[in-house]
Protein backbone atom coordinates (compact mmCIF):
# COMPACT_ATOMS: atom_id res chain seq x y z
CA UNK A 1 0.00 0.00 0.00
CA UNK A 2 1.49 3.38 -0.97
CA UNK A 3 2.47 5.86 1.71
CA UNK A 4 0.59 9.14 2.03
CA UNK A 5 3.49 10.86 0.28
CA UNK A 6 3.40 8.48 -2.70
CA UNK A 7 -0.38 8.70 -2.88
CA UNK A 8 -0.17 12.49 -2.97
CA UNK A 9 2.45 12.43 -5.71
CA UNK A 10 0.35 9.98 -7.74
CA UNK A 11 -2.70 12.21 -7.30
CA UNK A 12 -0.73 15.29 -8.35
CA UNK A 13 0.57 13.51 -11.46
CA UNK A 14 -2.94 12.39 -12.38
CA UNK A 15 -4.26 15.93 -11.90
CA UNK A 16 -1.48 17.29 -14.10
CA UNK A 17 -2.55 14.93 -16.86
CA UNK A 18 -6.01 16.49 -16.83
CA UNK A 19 -5.23 20.19 -16.46
CA UNK A 20 -2.35 22.70 -16.40
CA UNK A 21 -0.38 22.85 -13.17
CA UNK A 22 -1.65 26.36 -12.44
CA UNK A 23 -5.18 24.96 -12.30
CA UNK A 24 -4.30 22.05 -10.00
CA UNK A 25 -5.63 22.74 -6.49
CA UNK A 26 -3.98 21.40 -3.36
CA UNK A 27 -7.37 20.54 -1.83
CA UNK A 28 -8.22 18.40 -4.87
CA UNK A 29 -4.86 16.60 -4.73
CA UNK A 30 -5.36 15.83 -1.04
CA UNK A 31 -8.91 14.62 -1.64
CA UNK A 32 -7.86 12.35 -4.51
CA UNK A 33 -5.10 10.88 -2.33
CA UNK A 34 -7.54 10.26 0.53
CA UNK A 35 -5.68 12.43 3.05
CA UNK A 36 -6.24 15.81 4.64
CA UNK A 37 -4.93 19.01 3.14
CA UNK A 38 -2.87 19.47 6.32
CA UNK A 39 -1.13 16.16 5.61
CA UNK A 40 -0.25 17.43 2.15
CA UNK A 41 1.26 20.62 3.59
CA UNK A 42 3.08 18.62 6.27
CA UNK A 43 4.73 16.56 3.56
CA UNK A 44 5.60 19.25 1.02
CA UNK A 45 5.22 22.64 2.69
CA UNK A 46 3.62 24.33 -0.31
CA UNK A 47 2.46 23.79 -3.87
CA UNK A 48 5.99 24.66 -5.00
CA UNK A 49 7.34 21.96 -2.70
CA UNK A 50 4.87 19.48 -4.18
CA UNK A 51 6.00 20.45 -7.67
CA UNK A 52 9.66 19.95 -6.81
CA UNK A 53 8.96 16.56 -5.25
CA UNK A 54 6.88 15.48 -8.25
CA UNK A 55 9.56 16.47 -10.73
CA UNK A 56 12.29 14.99 -8.54
CA UNK A 57 10.44 11.66 -8.46
CA UNK A 58 10.22 11.59 -12.25
CA UNK A 59 13.96 12.26 -12.48
CA UNK A 60 14.66 9.47 -10.00
CA UNK A 61 12.43 7.02 -11.90
CA UNK A 62 14.26 7.82 -15.14
CA UNK A 63 17.66 7.34 -13.48
CA UNK A 64 16.59 4.07 -11.88
CA UNK A 65 15.69 2.88 -15.38
CA UNK A 66 19.14 3.95 -16.56
CA UNK A 67 20.70 1.83 -13.81
CA UNK A 68 18.58 -1.19 -14.77
CA UNK A 69 19.62 -0.90 -18.41
CA UNK A 70 23.30 -0.54 -17.54
CA UNK A 71 23.14 -3.58 -15.25
CA UNK A 72 21.68 -5.85 -17.93
CA UNK A 73 23.57 -9.03 -18.81
CA UNK A 74 24.39 -8.11 -22.41
CA UNK A 75 27.41 -6.58 -24.09
CA UNK A 76 28.42 -2.97 -23.36
CA UNK A 77 27.39 -1.74 -26.81
CA UNK A 78 23.95 -3.32 -26.48
CA UNK A 79 23.52 -1.62 -23.12
CA UNK A 80 24.22 1.77 -24.69
CA UNK A 81 21.66 1.02 -27.40
CA UNK A 82 19.16 0.13 -24.68
CA UNK A 83 20.07 3.34 -22.86
CA UNK A 84 19.15 5.36 -25.96
CA UNK A 85 15.88 3.43 -26.27
CA UNK A 86 15.04 3.99 -22.60
CA UNK A 87 15.77 7.72 -22.85
CA UNK A 88 13.57 8.23 -25.89
CA UNK A 89 10.78 6.03 -24.52
CA UNK A 90 10.81 7.75 -21.13
CA UNK A 91 10.73 11.23 -22.62
CA UNK A 92 7.84 10.33 -24.89
CA UNK A 93 5.89 8.73 -22.05
CA UNK A 94 6.41 11.52 -19.50
CA UNK A 95 6.16 15.23 -20.21
CA UNK A 96 8.12 15.86 -16.99
CA UNK A 97 11.02 13.63 -18.05
CA UNK A 98 11.02 15.33 -21.44
CA UNK A 99 11.18 18.74 -19.76
CA UNK A 100 13.94 17.58 -17.41
CA UNK A 101 16.06 16.36 -20.32
CA UNK A 102 15.43 19.32 -22.65
CA UNK A 103 14.75 22.25 -20.32
CA UNK A 104 11.53 23.04 -22.25
CA UNK A 105 8.83 23.21 -19.58
CA UNK A 106 5.87 24.89 -21.24
CA UNK A 107 2.90 26.51 -19.54
CA UNK A 108 1.17 23.27 -18.47
CA UNK A 109 4.03 21.94 -16.38
CA UNK A 110 5.19 22.81 -12.86
CA UNK A 111 8.56 24.32 -13.76
CA UNK A 112 10.52 24.24 -10.48
CA UNK A 113 11.32 27.63 -8.98
CA UNK A 114 14.60 28.51 -7.26
CA UNK A 115 15.00 26.97 -3.84
CA UNK A 116 14.58 28.87 -0.60
CA UNK A 117 17.91 30.46 0.48
CA UNK A 118 19.76 28.48 3.16
CA UNK A 119 18.55 29.39 6.61
CA UNK A 120 15.21 30.80 5.44
CA UNK A 121 12.33 29.94 7.72
CA UNK A 122 9.96 27.11 6.91
CA UNK A 123 7.32 25.66 9.24
CA UNK A 124 7.89 22.18 7.74
CA UNK A 125 10.67 20.07 9.29
CA UNK A 126 13.75 20.08 7.08
CA UNK A 127 13.73 16.31 6.63
CA UNK A 128 10.14 16.46 5.28
CA UNK A 129 10.61 19.34 2.85
CA UNK A 130 11.16 18.73 -0.87
CA UNK A 131 14.00 21.24 -0.99
CA UNK A 132 16.60 19.07 -2.68
CA UNK A 133 15.82 20.67 -6.02
CA UNK A 134 15.81 18.99 -9.41
CA UNK A 135 18.64 18.49 -11.91
CA UNK A 136 18.92 20.68 -14.97
CA UNK A 137 19.38 19.11 -18.43
CA UNK A 138 23.19 19.40 -18.38
CA UNK A 139 23.40 17.85 -14.92
CA UNK A 140 21.07 15.01 -15.87
CA UNK A 141 23.00 14.24 -19.07
CA UNK A 142 26.26 14.32 -17.13
CA UNK A 143 24.82 11.91 -14.55
CA UNK A 144 23.78 9.44 -17.25
CA UNK A 145 27.14 9.81 -19.00
CA UNK A 146 29.08 9.18 -15.79
CA UNK A 147 27.01 6.12 -14.86
CA UNK A 148 27.48 4.72 -18.36
CA UNK A 149 31.19 5.44 -18.21
CA UNK A 150 31.52 3.63 -14.89
CA UNK A 151 29.90 0.56 -16.47
CA UNK A 152 32.20 0.68 -19.51
CA UNK A 153 35.36 1.15 -17.46
CA UNK A 154 34.44 -1.92 -15.43
CA UNK A 155 33.61 -3.98 -18.52
CA UNK A 156 36.49 -2.72 -20.67
CA UNK A 157 39.59 -2.44 -18.46
CA UNK A 158 42.40 -0.51 -20.07
CA UNK A 159 40.22 1.26 -22.63
CA UNK A 160 40.65 5.00 -23.17
CA UNK A 161 38.39 6.68 -20.58
CA UNK A 162 38.22 9.92 -22.56
CA UNK A 163 36.99 8.10 -25.66
CA UNK A 164 34.55 6.05 -23.62
CA UNK A 165 33.14 9.18 -21.97
CA UNK A 166 32.76 10.82 -25.37
CA UNK A 167 30.89 7.79 -26.70
CA UNK A 168 28.58 7.73 -23.67
CA UNK A 169 27.68 11.40 -23.94
CA UNK A 170 27.21 11.18 -27.70
CA UNK A 171 24.77 8.29 -27.26
CA UNK A 172 22.70 10.29 -24.75
CA UNK A 173 22.69 13.43 -26.86
CA UNK A 174 21.82 11.48 -29.98
CA UNK A 175 18.84 10.02 -28.15
CA UNK A 176 17.85 13.51 -27.01
CA UNK A 177 17.92 14.72 -30.61
CA UNK A 178 15.04 12.31 -31.23
CA UNK A 179 13.23 13.74 -28.23
CA UNK A 180 13.51 17.39 -29.28
CA UNK A 181 13.08 16.83 -33.03
CA UNK A 182 11.67 13.35 -33.67
CA UNK A 183 12.60 11.85 -37.01
CA UNK A 184 10.58 9.21 -38.85
CA UNK A 185 10.89 5.96 -36.91
CA UNK A 186 11.78 3.79 -39.86
CA UNK A 187 14.96 1.92 -40.58
CA UNK A 188 16.52 1.30 -43.94
CA UNK A 189 15.57 -2.06 -45.51
CA UNK A 190 17.59 -4.84 -43.95
CA UNK A 191 18.83 -2.62 -41.11
CA UNK A 192 18.42 -4.09 -37.61
CA UNK A 193 16.79 -1.96 -34.95
CA UNK A 194 13.59 -0.70 -36.47
CA UNK A 195 13.70 2.81 -35.01
CA UNK A 196 15.75 5.78 -36.13
CA UNK A 197 17.58 6.46 -32.88
CA UNK A 198 18.55 2.78 -32.50
CA UNK A 199 19.88 2.68 -36.05
CA UNK A 200 21.96 5.80 -35.49
CA UNK A 201 23.30 4.65 -32.13
CA UNK A 202 24.31 1.31 -33.63
CA UNK A 203 26.05 3.13 -36.48
CA UNK A 204 27.86 5.36 -33.99
CA UNK A 205 29.05 2.39 -31.92
CA UNK A 206 30.13 0.53 -35.04
CA UNK A 207 32.55 3.39 -35.69
CA UNK A 208 33.70 3.33 -32.05
CA UNK A 209 34.29 -0.34 -31.17
CA UNK A 210 33.84 -0.99 -27.48
CA UNK A 211 36.32 -3.67 -26.51
CA UNK A 212 38.87 -4.20 -23.73
CA UNK A 213 42.51 -3.44 -24.42
CA UNK A 214 44.62 -6.57 -24.48
CA UNK A 215 47.33 -6.53 -21.80
CA UNK A 216 50.85 -6.10 -23.03
CA UNK A 217 53.42 -8.88 -22.93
Amino acid sequence: MPTAREALLDAALAALGARPWAAVRMVDVASAAGVSRQTLYNEFGSKEGLARALVRREADLYLRGVDRVLADRVGPAERLVSLAEWTVRSARASALVRALLTGCWGERLPAPRPLRPPGAYSPVPAQRRADAGVPGPAELVATVRDRSLAMLEKELPGADSVELARSCETVVRLALSYVTAPAPETAAPGTPGGTGHVVHVRALLARTPLRPVSPGP
